[in-house]
C-alpha cells in the first residue's frame, strides 16, 4: 500500500498562500489546508505547531520577497521610505495577506530583515539608543496599518466600490447643516477613504519621519 506523499514546508506554504488569497485568515484552517493537499492535519503539525505559526510563516514569506535584492541607499529617511514602498508593493499584489501580517506579525527571517533595516536607519539618524526602539515601533505600526487599510480597499469589487461611493455621496452631500454643520460646510471637499491612497500613504509616512527629525534637531 502506497503511503501518503510527504509535503515540504515550502509546498505547504505555497498552498496556504493560495487558499488565503481566495479567502481570509478567519475562514482559513489547517483542516482546509490538509484537504487541499490531500493529506491529514496531523501531518502538517509536524511542520507548524498551530494555525498562528503557519500564518506567521506565510506573512514572513512576503517580507522575504520584499527584501529580496534590497540595498540601502540615501539618508535614513530615504532608506525607511524605500523600504516602506517595497513592503507596500509586496503586499499590494497579495492584499488578503497584508491583514495577516498586521494581525499576526512574524518572527522569521523576513521580519528580522525589516527590523534590522529600520533600526539601522534610525541609528544613522543620530537618535539616542534609548529612543530608537519606541521610534521603530511607531513606524512599523504605521506601516502595518496603512498597508492593511489600503489592501482592504483593493479587494472590493467594482460594484461594491460604486455602492460605497453612492452611500458616501448621500451621507456627505446630503448632510443636514443644522445637525452636521462642519460636515455640510466641507462636504464638497471631503474625499472618500479609497481616494488617492498612494499620496496619503507617502504623506503620512513623511510626516512621521519629519517628526522624528524635528526631535533630533
Amino acid at each position: 500500500m502506497t503511503g501518503r506523499r510527504r509535503w515540504s514546508t515550502e509546498e505547504i506554504l505555497d498552498t496556504a498562500t493560495e487558499l488565503l488569497r481566495a479567502g481570509d485568515a478567519e475562514s482559513f484552517s489547517v483542516r482546509k489546508l490538509a484537504t487541499a493537499l490531500g493529506t491529514d492535519s496531523s501531518s502538517l503539525y509536524r511542520h507548524f505547531r498551530n494555525k498562528t505559526e503557519l500564518l506567521r510563516a506565510v506573512a514572513d514569506r512576503i517580507l522575504l520577497a520584499a527584501m529580496d535584492g534590497y540595498r540601502p541607499e540615501g539618508d535614513w529617511k530615504q532608506r525607511i521610505t524605500a523600504l516602506a514602498l517595497r513592503l507596500r508593493e509586496a503586499f499590494g499584489g497579495q492584499p488578503q495577506l497584508s491583514a495577516i501580517w498586521g494581525r499576526y506579525g512574524s518572527g522569521g527571517t523576513g521580519s528580522r530583515l525589516v527590523m534590522e533595516e529600520v533600526l539601522q536607519a534610525l541609528q544613522t539618524a543620530g537618535l539616542p539608543d534609548q529612543e530608537i526602539p519606541a521610534r521603530y515601533h511607531r513606524i512599523v505600526i504605521l506601516l502595518a496599518a496603512l498597508i492593511t487599510s489600503e489592501a482592504g480597499i483593493s479587494t472590493i469589487t467594482p460594484e461594491e466600490y460604486e455602492q460605497g461611493m453612492e452611500q458616501f455621496r448621500v451621507a456627505v452631500l446630503g448632510a443636514d447643516p443644522e445637525r452636521f454643520p462642519a460636515l455640510a460646510h466641507f462636504a464638497r471637499d471631503i474625499r472618500p477613504l479609497g481616494a488617492d491612497r498612494r499620496a496619503a500613504f507617502e504623506e503620512l509616512l513623511a510626516a512621521q519621519l519629519a517628526h522624528i527629525e524635528a526631535q533630533i534637531s
